[in-house]
């Protein structure tokens, strides 16, 4: 039975990127991913740490030699370097290395979403930063993760939006924050009666600062909330659903200690299973 690790923003620290990977059985001397593994990567490959070129040379490898192994997706930090984005990052990465990025959009390597069916017959929307209710609306309110995840790989405008004014109900998934971007509405939405068709698996942020073990969220999303402080995943309840965070915040330094999300016996959803677009 397979496996699907689901592997959080990597920052710039290439060391830390390995270290997961070795944990998941990807052997120190010969980085070939095994037979019965696939890495989702939720995008933040890139800035803050230490070496964003050694994170983009190991992963172009795998998109490289084990491409139906290796789902990599944007995060806001790459796509400031894609066609409709906008720089924001004040030291950015060296030419040669946005080119890369730029190519793997143009290549279609370089996705926005994907949909993972898990042993247990849920099926989750994996994204950067996750999606809205508006977002999930202005794609006209895609009834299944699969949906969802392909008009997201259509490149709608909307993936761009966010990030800039504040609380933005209706913020791309390269862009929402967890608490009050991401989960508040979506609760609102349930409370009001509306059905949450699908959980969600994001990067992006947290609604918890993992050095003080501080909660960042308005109140009905912290009482809805459960943290594994050790693998850095936030777990949030909506509507019988489950949006799990797994950003660890690596920041400067790189976190002591985190783990990828793993799920044991998934699947993708792929682009031949899903439904075309009403």
């Amino acid at each position: 039975m397979g496996r699907i690790a689901v592997v959080g923003d990597v920052g710039g620290h290439p060391e830390q990127l390995r270290g997961a990977l070795h944990a998941l059985g990807v052997p120190a001397d010969r980085p070939d991913l095994p037979d019965d593994l696939t890495v989702v990567q939720v995008g933040d490959l890139v800035d803050r740490g230490p070496d964003s070129a050694a994170v983009l040379e190991l992963v172009d490898r795998y998109l490289d030699h084990q491409p139906e192994q290796w789902i990599q997706l944007a995060g806001n930090h790459e796509a400031q370097y894609l066609p409709g984005g906008t720089p924001f990052w004040p030291d950015p990465i060296a030419d040669g290395d946005a080119d890369l990025l730029r190519s793997w959009w143009a290549a279609g390597r370089l996705r926005v979403a994907v949909a993972i069916r898990t042993a247990d017959g849920e099926d989750l929307l994996v994204s950067h930063a996750g999606l809205t209710v508006g977002a999930w609306r202005r794609l006209g309110e895609p009834s299944t993760a699969a949906l969802a995840a392909r008009l997201l790989d259509d490149r709608p405008p909307l993936i761009f939006r966010g990030g800039e004014f504040g609380v933005d109900r209706a913020a791309g998934p390269f862009w929402a924050e967890a608490g009050w971007e991401l989960h508040e509405p979506w609760l609102e939405h349930y409370a009001g009666g509306g059905f949450v068709p699908f959980g969600q698996v994001h990067g992006h942020s947290q609604v918890v600062r993992f050095a003080d073990r501080t909660w960042r969220c308005p109140g009905r999303v912290r009482q809805r909330a459960t943290a594994d402080w050790t693998a850095r995943h936030v777990r949030v309840r909506i509507g019988g659903r489950t949006v799990t965070g797994i950003d660890p915040k690596h920041g400067r330094t790189g976190a002591a200690h985190w783990e990828p999300l793993v799920l044991a016996g998934a699947r993708l959803l792929t682009g031949h299973e899903l439904p075309e677009p009403r």
